[in-house]
């Protein structure tokens, strides 16, 4: 084995059959595999792009070659009021939305073993929509709607822990569970709009479906803190997530500790894509499918934080950006386009899986 020291107590292992490991002291173990590094590349100037896209297209846009002026403080009058008060907080709302339900997405998939595993599967979204349709309509004025929602994901979240009987150490009973809270969540959601009148039916529905309309500097501030938080958490999480993966024996034999690796993990997940839903509605398909593209495209084993944090932020940025361009006379919510996406994923995957013969 060979090895390369980059600073203080951090180093570079390397060997002949295994990926080199960037090591800082005994708590941080992160394998570099150059197809990833490749790939996070390829995806933060896809991010820079788009963001570049979004700020410059339109009749909002800014001039191009006003921009880095703006940028800087130095534009004028009209450009400072669209970055700063426009496209600027959704921008970056957007960005960091789309990396945490990523991040969060990745997460339960690795813990539960299972592609389908996801906050949307197992009630997180569901139950922020019924905590939105609650506070929204049946008791206006007590919570804000983003804090009902997190109210109701919190909700969700304590249903599927007590009704396991096992707290979040069992995926299938979590999964079994989940199903059943976010079906009974989504049928609150629809007693809900059946009793409201239909001018809150459609503000609330527009939530329901995702949204990064209208986004200001504080949903900017309570997305970023999670995400700066969380995120190192994950990548703290995640040599042990790779060990849980191949059983809870081995991962026991091996010191990875599965059960309290998996309760952490689902911790920092529901903390994510809480965050997320609070600022951006409960966005469908980013968390189910960000992480299944990023790991098939570094083929990499294990929850692959980065890559799929970089994914989900591209993903969720160029739908965005999509909307707001789309020759359409009404602008769609964000949440229906990562739902079209979504379906079109899940088709592929459903056809190459046919031509496999595996189903």
């Amino acid at each position: 084995m060979t090895g390369a020291t980059l600073s203080g107590e951090s180093r570079l292992d390397a060997s002949s059959t295994q990926p080199p490991v960037l090591r800082a002291g005994d708590w941080l173990s992160l394998p570099v595999r150059p197809r990833s590094l490749v790939l996070g590349g390829i995806l933060i100037v896809a991010i820079l792009l788009t963001g570049l896209l979004t700020l410059t297209l339109g009749k909002l846009g800014i001039a191009l070659g006003d921009l880095v002026p703006t940028l800087l403080g130095e534009g004028e009058g009209r450009d400072e009021i669209v970055l700063t008060a426009f496209r600027g907080p959704r921008l970056l709302v957007g960005i960091a939305a789309g990396a945490a339900l990523a991040v969060s997405g990745a997460l339960f998939q690795t813990v539960t073993r299972n592609p389908l595993g996801s906050p949307d599967v197992i009630g997180l979204t569901a139950g922020a929509s019924a905590g939105a349709a609650a506070f929204g309509l049946m008791w206006p004025g007590i919570l804000p709607l983003p804090v009902g929602a997190l109210v109701g994901a919190f909700a969700a979240m304590g249903l599927v822990f007590f009704g396991t009987g096992t707290g979040f150490s069992s995926p299938a009973r979590m999964l079994l569970i989940g199903i059943g809270v976010s079906a009974m969540s989504l049928a609150f959601v629809q007693w809900v709009l059946v009793r409201a009148g239909k001018e809150q039916a459609t503000v609330l529905a527009t939530y329901l479906n995702g949204s990064l309309a209208a986004r200001d500097w504080d949903h900017v501030a309570t997305i970023w803190v999670a995400i700066v938080v969380l995120i190192p958490c994950a990548l703290l999480l995640s040599r042990r997530l790779q060990l849980v993966e191949m059983g809870d024996e081995q991962a026991d034999a091996l010191g990875a500790r599965s059960n309290s690796a998996r309760a952490l993990s689902i911790l920092v997940a529901i903390g994510l894509a809480t965050a997320a839903v609070s600022v951006a509605g409960p966005i469908s398909f980013i968390a189910l499918v960000a992480p299944q593209i990023a790991r098939r495209l570094s083929r990499s084993a294990g929850p692959n934080i980065l890559a799929s944090a970089l994914m989900g932020a591209f993903l969720l940025s160029f739908a965005d950006l999509l909307t707001q361009q789309l020759p359409i006379p009404v602008t769609l919510p964000v949440g229906v386009l990562t739902a079209v996406l979504g379906g079109i994923y899940l088709g592929y995957l459903l056809v190459a899986q046919w031509r496999k013969g595996t189903i």
